[in-house]
């Protein structure tokens, strides 16, 4: 596949998992650990696909969803949000936001975010 996506997720145990899961998979997963640095990371590599929390330190995940949604360089890159929040007005407003799925971490395996990952990048 030789596809790369963009983490944007401050548990770094979660990163460190799903990277050994992707790489089998001949995904590249980027890192970034808060959102100031995933925003900026978003911007310099243009990854396939992003992967996002919402709860994150610096700059909070719907600030990032909406800067990268108004960028015309990145708004067209497939966004999975990845949180903990599982209220019904987080999910409505990440999708009107322009997010292309909302996956509850507590909801999920990792291999079924991986084949949500899978699916996202190969419609």
């Amino acid at each position: 596949m030789g596809k790369n996506i963009l983490f944007i997720e401050d548990e770094r145990a979660l990163h460190k998992s799903l990277k050994e899961i992707l790489e089998i998979e001949n995904i590249e997963l980027l890192s970034a650990f808060d959102g100031e640095e995933g925003l900026k990371k978003a911007q310099e590599t243009k990854p396939d696909l992003i992967l996002l929390d919402l709860v994150l330190p610096k700059l909070h995940g719907f600030d990032v969803l909406k800067k990268i949604k108004e960028d015309e360089e990145l708004r067209e890159i497939p966004l999975i949000i990845l949180t903990n929040l599982e209220g019904v007005d987080e999910v409505e407003k990440a999708l009107e936001l322009g997010a292309t799925t909302y996956l509850a971490k507590s909801s999920y395996t990792l291999m079924e975010i991986v084949k949500k990952i899978k699916e996202t990048l190969n419609p």
